[in-house]
């Protein structure tokens, strides 16, 4: 088993290496894009306000357990899209703070900011701004509703995108079955556009080696999340049909949904006609699969209630292991329906490496975890260098190493209120 333990501050491994990138950015969205980057071995200096950090650090409980049995600032929301950054707390309502800034950006490759529209260019941070100091500055803006349209004023939300951008009303039970419209359980219009902002950078990063110029890249959460709606969106392109809630079903594919077994529920995914005939055989009943009605894929979606129901009957004669056992070895996809704890449990998670432990100085056991990174490079490989960073702990470091300062000079802008060396990082 490889579960994935983090060396301390090791030098990149990954193909990013010797990129730096300005993280303007918190909650989700911009963090998520950014410990992307900095898992491919970017340096990320992630830029929190003064006194406060991340917004998220807030966000729990649950947060990090301290030896004394306290909770510390370092909450699980934070922690799940921070790793691979150093701190740098800055005051950005001072002249002073805002020039440090500047003066990161004149040498970073990378800048990503999450300001309602405008808000970046009102502390003189805007692409315009940074792009006359650094013009190969590659420069992502993360917004609810992008830099256009009637909504560019509006505050963004996942639970906001997820609602106007249609993904809630395709997610719950059906409304035969009385189910409601409802938000996927994790943020997934932040998650989504975290993703295409780092592969935008990336490919921006490409145009780069073309024409030696930076770009302005303009993201939202609704529109990523009208993107993320897939097949589903596209059907109603095509057919003007609205599509509706049908449960765990799928649309297009029948039977593939949750089935009760005599013990449970399990997760039935068969995806073409082959497969149904496999299961039909298993189960002892080969002549539903030459029933006409449900022969093939098309027929049984267009005749689904029966089809569901006959495989019901079926499947509540053995148990949910019984099941998989019988049908795996065949090519039939089938498995369980896995709690969190049972999925991070799974052989295959701890053999791919889905737990990264950390070493960590406020933890109870001097240990913390976040969830590994899913890319498997053959050549530069993923690395885990940092654990997420305490509030201003590498605002010393940042200032000396980037901008040059000295002691003097830091200390200087600690007392006048500028530079936040924060809780527990080196004052």
């Amino acid at each position: 088993m490889t579960d994935t333990a983090s060396p301390a501050a090791a030098q990149p491994t990954g193909p990013l290496a010797g990129l730096l990138v300005l993280d303007l950015s918190r909650i989700l969205a911009g963090p998520t894009a950014t410990q992307l980057l900095g898992d491919l071995g970017a340096d990320v200096i992630k830029i929190e306000r003064y006194g406060v950090g991340d917004d998220t650090r807030r966000w729990g409980p649950p947060f990090l357990i301290d030896k004394d049995g306290n909770e510390t600032a370092e909450s699980a929301y934070y922690f799940c899209g921070n790793r691979n950054k150093r701190s740098l707390s800055l005051d950005l309502a001072k002249d002073e703070g805002r020039d440090i800034v500047r003066r990161i950006a004149a040498k970073a490759d990378f800048a990503i900011e999450n300001f309602k529209r405008g808000g970046a260019a009102r502390l003189g941070l805007g692409y315009e701004e940074l792009a006359a100091i650094n013009p190969r500055l590659i420069y992502a803006s993360i917004t609810g509703y992008g830099q256009t349209g009637p909504l560019a004023d509006h505050a963004g939300y996942d639970f906001m995108a997820q609602g106007r951008g249609g993904i809630m009303s395709i997610t719950g039970d059906s409304d035969e079955n009385g189910g409601q419209p409802t938000k996927v359980g994790m943020a997934i219009a932040d998650v989504m556009t975290g993703m295409y902002a780092s592969n935008a950078i990336l490919a921006a990063l490409h145009a780069r080696t073309v024409t030696g110029r930076g770009q302005h890249i303009d993201l939202a959460l609704f529109d990523s999340q009208l993107a993320a709606l897939i097949n589903q969106g596209t059907a109603y392109l095509m057919t003007g049909e609205t599509p509706i809630r049908r449960g765990n079903g799928h649309p297009t594919i029948v039977p593939y949904t949750t089935f009760a077994a005599s013990d449970g529920s399990f997760i039935l995914a068969i995806g073409n006609d082959a497969q149904f005939a496999k299961f039909c055989g298993a189960a002892g009943e080969p002549g539903l699969a030459d029933d006409p009605r449900f022969a093939t894929n098309a027929a049984r979606v267009r005749h689904r209630a029966l089809i569901e129901k006959e495989v019901a009957r079926i499947v509540a004669t053995r148990t949910r292991a019984q099941w998989i056992a019988l049908l795996a070895p065949l090519g039939v996809p089938v498995g369980p329906i896995n709690t969190v704890e049972e999925a991070f449990e799974e052989p295959q998670a701890h053999a791919r490496g889905a737990r990264v432990t950390h070493d960590h100085p406020l933890s109870a056991d001097g240990k913390a975890y976040t969830i590994g990174n899913p890319i498997k490079y053959s050549e530069t490989p993923v690395d885990y260098r940092r654990r997420p960073p305490l509030r201003g702990e590498h605002s010393r470091e940042v200032l000396a190493e980037h901008l040059g300062m000295h002691d003097a000079e830091i200390d200087r802008l600690v007392a006048a209120g500028v530079v936040d060396c924060g809780d527990g990082a080196p004052a």
